[in-house]
Order: C-alpha cells, then structure tokens, then sequence
C-alpha cells in the first residue's frame, strides 16, 4: 500500500498537481485499491487533524503577521534596520537580513515574508546599484529566518506530529534564528567590500537610532512578548495567537492609526488562504501518515537505520540528507507532516532530545525554501528581482554554506538548542 501511494505521489507531483491533491489523491488511492485501512476511517482522519485546538494558532498569527506587515508598521521596520546597518559595507543586503529577522517575530511564514519585504527591498537594492540576482538571493535565502522566530509556524506543525511543547520549540530556536542571521550579515559585509557595492550615504547618529528604535518597538518586542507568556504560563499557544491579534489590532488603530476597512479586509482575505493551503496540506498528510503508521514505516525506518548506519552520528547525517533532498522538491509544511513521524521514531531510537529534532528539522526543510527546483522564496525573490533562476542560484552558494554551519551546529551540538 505505501508502494502504491508513494509512486501515485510522485507522478502526480511530475504533472505539477498541487501538493495537498496529489498527497489526498495518492493515499486514497492507496486505501481504496489496496485495503489495509477502512475507507470510513480514511474519511475519518482526513477531518480529524482539523479539530486540533493548537492549530488554531496558525490562523490568528497569520492575521497578526497581516496587519502588523501592511501598515505603517512595515515602513517603520525597514527604516530601524537601515538606520542600524545601512551604512555598512553590503548595507543594503544587511537590511534586508535585519528586517527578515524583525519581520520573523511578526508573521512566522518565509512565504509571506519573502513577498511583503522583497516588494520593498528588491527595488530599493537595484535603485541603489546592487545586483539584481544578489538582492533576490538575500530576500529568497534569509527569508526563511521566520521559520525559527517566534511565531514560527514550522515549528507549530511539527509540535502537533511530536507532541512536543511548542515553548519551548519557540524559545530553543531563538539563538539558531540569530546564528543564520549573523552569518548571512557576515555575507551581505563580505559581499559588499570585496565586490564595490555601494554605501548609503545617511550617516545616522545614536539619537536617530534611539528614535528609529521606539518606533520599531511594537514589532521589536512581539516575539518576546509572545515567548514569556508562553513559559510563564499565562497562556496557551492558541490563547497567545489571539492576544498578537488583539495586540496588531490595538498598535494599528491607537498607535499608527493607520488600520482602514480595505486593510483589514485585505489581511482577512490573506488569512483565510494562507490557512486554507496549510490546513489542506496538514489534512492530506494526516491520513497519509495514517497509512504509514499502519503499515509499521516509521518504525521499520527506525529499526533499520540503527541496525544498518549504528553510529549516532552518521544516523543524524542520514537524516539530515534525507531531508534536504526532500525538502528540495516538497514544500516545508507537507514535509514536515510526512517526515515527521519517521524522524521522531528516529530520533527516540538514538537518543535525540525532541526539542533538538524539532529545530534541526526546521533549519533543514527551510533550507529547501530557497534551493532548486522547487524553492518558494527562490521563485518569490527572482520574480520580483526579474533575473532568471540561475542567476540567483549562483549567487546563493555562501548563503547556503551559512546554512549548512548552522544546521551542523544544531544537528551535532545539543547546547545550541537546549540552553
């Protein structure tokens, strides 16, 4: 049966269906030819993952994200992090990086991300002088940083497949998220002095920091804001999802006094089919899983990789590579909902702490974002770049070595995550 469902899967993805049909077509498949799982038990664990209490925090902070992003806020975003960086070598590039990382606390999704801040970004960097293709390849690769700030929605998913706390996801991937960004930083300097790229002329002193600074602030402390209340206690991570609601809600109509009905109205619309495209794709792979779990996959993955590859730290590179090749050609969340069964089975046998799974996980998949062939962000930032693929691509090389450090740190270093 898993046979049958892989190799539908596979030509369905080649005819370029959709991910969530082509997961629901091929494990129905599967289900209906083969046996092995009653069709109204199939129905059944289509719907079930949607009566899931935590995943109604990825609809509140997608709309958080929403508002906060398409108002003023987002200008005032941009103009903190150029204050702060601009006038370094590759400061422009370094912008981008600081405001991803900014703009990561606020919308938890490298997609989302990648659009709103690479619509402002990209054209300012060839205004500027910058290379078309690098401007892309730093919006498309540090992008993917919202992936590990909290409200990180990666992170959310993979909490409901490994029944880990979702805090303490959020709180072991803060220093990862701010190794990425300090090695993609790195890359923008580098990259600026050895290739002439040009400085901007603005010299801003510690006051028109200080005024940049209380400016940004109601962005600046939302992912702190959101992770103290959840390891204080005070809330639960849905409760948390709503509270950012009410807290972009009161910052827009109180403090920027910017928020109009076509806004809310437009973030609303950005809700609903962000929301609809993840929650098709988690509907999908729970039945899927349904049918490996059945079929006793994970746990036959597991038992051989320990009998076969035996060293844990040759198991974590297996796992690691599967990934990445995964990652490639499957979008972040469906890959984390296939995989993630199989990884925790994994990672239980070698003795690997759930929170650390969940981080390596995250850093690994969302290295796929921006990698041939199926990269979103790469497609997002050579659209709005209007340079071919390629030309990204080769521009993309130190940003993935930056990557690949980080993601061997957190495979391999446990301190790195559970601090």
């Amino acid at each position: 049966m898993t046979a049958m469902m892989i190799a539908v899967f596979a030509v369905l993805l080649i005819l370029a269906f959709p991910v969530g049909y082509a997961l629901i077509i091929a494990a129905g498949s599967a289900v209906l030819f083969l046996g092995g799982v009653p069709p109204v038990i199939a129905v059944v664990k289509l719907f079930q993952p949607t009566q899931s209490f935590p995943l109604l925090a990825i609809p509140f902070f997608i709309l958080s994200g929403s508002l906060m992003m398409s108002g003023t806020l987002g200008k005032r975003l941009v103009d903190f992090a150029a204050a702060l960086v601009g006038r370094f070598h590759g400061g422009l590039g370094q912008v981008t990086v600081v405001g991803s990382t900014i703009f990561g606390g606020v919308s938890g999704s490298a997609v989302a991300e990648a659009s709103a801040l690479g619509s402002m970004l990209i054209p300012w960097q060839k205004r500027e002088g910058y290379p078309p293709a690098f401007a892309a390849a730093v919006t498309s690769s540090s992008s993917v940083i919202a992936g590990l700030i909290p409200p990180s929605i990666p992170l959310i998913i993979f909490a409901t497949v490994s029944n880990a706390s979702i805090a303490s996801l959020f709180l072991a991937a803060v220093l990862p998220g701010l190794m990425l960004a300090a090695g993609m930083m790195l890359v923008c300097y580098a990259s600026g002095r050895m290739r002439g790229f040009p400085r901007l002329s603005t010299q801003v002193g510690l006051r028109g920091i200080g005024q940049a600074v209380a400016t940004a602030a109601p962005a600046l402390i939302m992912p702190i804001f959101i992770v103290a209340l959840l390891r204080l206690g005070v809330a639960t991570p849905t409760e948390v999802s709503v509270i950012a609601v009410a807290y972009a809600l009161l910052v827009s109509v109180i403090l920027y006094r910017d928020l109009t009905l076509s806004r809310l109205l437009d973030a609303l619309i950005t809700t609903a089919v962000t929301t609809g495209v993840v929650m098709l794709v988690i509907t999908a792979s729970s039945l899927v899983g349904h049918v490996l779990i059945t079929e006793r996959v994970p746990a036959t993955v597991a038992a051989w990789a320990m009998e076969t590859l035996r060293d844990k730290w040759l198991i974590i590179l297996a796992m690691n590579c599967m990934m990445l090749v995964i990652g490639m050609f499957l979008d972040l969340p469906a890959a984390i909902l296939l995989l993630g069964p199989m990884l925790v089975a994994i990672g239980q046998e070698v003795g690997m702490d759930p929170i650390q799974l969940g981080i390596m996980v995250a850093v690994n998949l969302s290295i796929g974002l921006f990698t041939p062939p199926i990269g979103t962000t790469l497609f997002i930032g050579a659209a709005l770049a209007r340079v071919p693929i390629i030309s990204v691509v080769r521009e993309l090389w130190p940003f993935y070595l930056v990557a690949f450090v980080v993601l061997g740190l957190i495979s391999y270093v446990p301190a790195f995550t559970l601090y």
